[in-house]
């Protein structure tokens, strides 16, 4: 049996492209006792790839040169020598770019039966939703009918936030790139209001958007945004930062100029990492499932075919040519 695996070639030096990586194929190993081979049946593209790209650490080691790409895997289980796991069973887990993955089982979820596509334990009900769910929760504290504005809106992660935020009885505004991406926040996810940072003056929307000031920023751009949305804060604000969309391709970060603004605003700023919460994954999966069930949280996805795209797939993600969860289907 082969795996065929997206190899990290070179460290990318900006935008990442397609000569940074190695499309390869290797044989699959023989089983030993304790070990499981999981047949990978999509991979989730996110934007903290391009970090993982770097040399260093940050809260993760980045990608040695030479090794599979990082990347969490769903797939399932063809063959177990393992007494935990059995033939059959659907997993998730940083499995890596790559087609199959032998295992010793750490660092797996097993997801039983499914409750919905097995794609989506890669984003609503993946590592996406969960940054979402605890990253506006634990660190945002939405309070209902406080303005809820985030940047980024469209991605998954930005959509499922602002549809919790209405769930939560929140005012909800944010930010797209397209005038389709924009309806679809509006008609589709319950958003108040989108703005197209592309036709539009984003800072006169804000204002009129938000007359009251905003009382959680959830920010997956940084750069200039995040420096326009820290002048329109409301009193208590808290400003969640998830990501820098805007940044990550950049040899130097851009760097918030009106941090000041957070203490007039009596506020704080706080930084999401999922890991963090990972023992507490369940409950966030039930309780957004439910509300799934309910039709109250909604999701899109934008697969595309082969291993063979994915240095393609990771393009759109700093593209915004997705409209959607971008994941590959191996």
């Amino acid at each position: 049996m082969e795996n065929k695996q997206v190899v990290l070639k070179r460290r990318p030096v900006g935008m990442a492209q397609a000569e940074d990586f190695d499309i390869t194929t290797v044989a699959v190993p023989e089983l030993v006792e304790g070990q499981v081979l999981i047949e990978n049946k999509y991979i989730s593209l996110d934007p903290a790839m391009r970090g993982w790209m770097n040399a260093g650490t940050s809260y993760i080691k980045g990608v040695e040169i030479g090794a599979v790409m990082r990347a969490f895997a769903a797939g399932q289980v063809i063959a177990s020598k393992h007494p935990d796991w059995n033939e059959g069973a659907y997993v998730t887990g940083l499995s890596g770019a790559q087609s199959h993955v032998v295992s010793d089982g750490k660092g797996l979820t097993a997801l039983g039966e499914l409750s919905a596509p097995l794609s989506y334990y890669l984003g609503i009900l993946g590592m996406p939703g969960m940054t979402a769910y605890f990253g506006l929760l634990e660190k945002g504290k939405p309070v209902a009918k406080e303005t809820v504005f985030i940047a980024g809106a469209a991605g998954i992660v930005g959509s499922t936030v602002g549809q919790i935020a209405r769930i939560k009885g929140c005012k909800v505004v944010g930010t797209a790139g397209t005038d389709e991406k924009c309806n679809y926040l509006i008609n589709e996810c319950g958003f108040d209001h989108a703005i197209n940072y592309k036709k539009e003056d984003v800072s006169v929307r804000i204002k009129e958007t938000c007359p009251e000031g905003i009382h959680v920023v959830y920010d997956n751009v940084g750069g200039p945004l995040l420096d326009l949305l820290l002048t329109n804060l409301a009193k208590g604000a808290r400003v969640v930062i998830c990501g820098a969309l805007s940044q990550y391709n950049k040899t130097e970060f851009y760097g918030p100029k009106n941090y000041m603004k957070i203490v007039t605003a009596r506020g704080y700023i706080n930084g999401i990492i999922v890991f963090d919460y990972i023992d507490r994954y369940p409950e966030a999966v039930a309780e957004m499932s439910a509300w799934m069930e309910a039709t109250k949280l909604k999701t899109m996805e934008h697969i595309i075919e082969g291993l063979d795209n994915f240095p393609k797939g990771l393009q759109m993600l700093f593209n915004g040519d997705n409209f959607g969860k971008l994941i590959v289907k191996v």
